[in-house]
């Protein structure tokens, strides 16, 4: 099974950095990496260069005009960039923990996307890690625990590595609290729901309109808690002046049976 992961970023390459260390240091290598620019400045792409050249894994850069905050749009450019079978989705702020890749692999299964948990750093954890390049995805569970006791972290049972069994698929059919900071689901899944929905742009909406639009198409959620956690470094709240218009698309797509969405992947090709 070949597998891509898209990350996602803007303007933000110390966090960027720190990620793609994160999966340079995964226990699975076999995989690419899509690095999905919504329009940085050059240094960004020079930075992803670099790193190319010294990773195990393939990693490629694909850049759109900054237009306002267009993550949709961008995440379906890199579509366009993978022949992969299986798409891992995560955020540009996200640092994987060591068995992020190899777990997705694991629990992948046909007719059902995978979602998982975060554990929010606060802002002093967050520039120890990128000022010292602070290898979390490495930690044990007494360094977590320490973190949560000095209150570094929101909460420390995402860490936890525990046999879910047949309760990963308990809340098959529940879209809230999904998000696509930790997603993962099969290639031709996507193409079905014609990708992300670009009609979506500003912060907020577009990643439930996509989850909603999955459960209308038959894909059932499975949740990949206590098996793969991401580690969320702290950032400034979005800008949300965009919430309520993207609040309304998502209200149509509740109210209705849509699967595909209305300007996606099929406008890219």
């Amino acid at each position: 099974m070949q597998i891509a992961v898209i990350v996602p970023t803007y303007n933000r390459l110390d966090a960027l950095r720190i990620v793609l260390e994160g999966y340079a240091a995964q226990s699975d290598d076999q995989f690419e990496i899509i690095v999905a620019d919504d329009g940085s400045t050059e240094e960004t792409g020079d930075f992803v260069q670099w790193f190319a050249k010294q990773s195990r894994v393939p990693v490629c850069h694909v850049w759109q005009e900054h237009r306002g905050y267009r993550l949709a749009a961008i995440r379906n450019r890199a579509l366009g960039m993978t022949q992969a079978d299986y798409i891992i989705l995560t955020d540009g702020d996200c640092v994987p923990s060591k068995d992020f890749v190899r777990q997705h692999r694991e629990l992948a299964e046909r007719g059902w996307f995978l979602s998982g948990s975060r554990v929010l750093l606060s802002e002093c954890l967050t520039q120890r890690v990128i000022q010292e390049s602070v290898p979390i995805q490495t930690w044990k569970w007494t360094e977590w625990l320490d973190a949560r006791l000095r209150r570094d972290i929101n909460r420390l049972l995402p860490v936890l590595s525990l046999p879910y069994g047949p309760f990963r698929k308990s809340w098959r059919r529940r879209w809230k609290g999904i998000n696509t900071y930790n997603l993962s689901l099969w290639h031709d899944d996507i193409i079905k729901v014609n990708g992300f929905d670009e009609r979506y742009w500003g912060w907020g909406r577009e990643d439930s309109d996509f989850v909603v639009r999955l459960f209308h198409a038959g894909v059932g959620y499975k949740t990949v808690r206590f098996a793969a956690p991401v580690f969320h470094l702290w950032h400034p709240q979005h800008d949300t002046s965009r919430l309520a218009e993207n609040q309304r698309l998502l209200d149509e797509v509740l109210q209705s049976s849509r699967v595909r969405a209305e300007v996606g992947l099929y406008e890219h090709r």
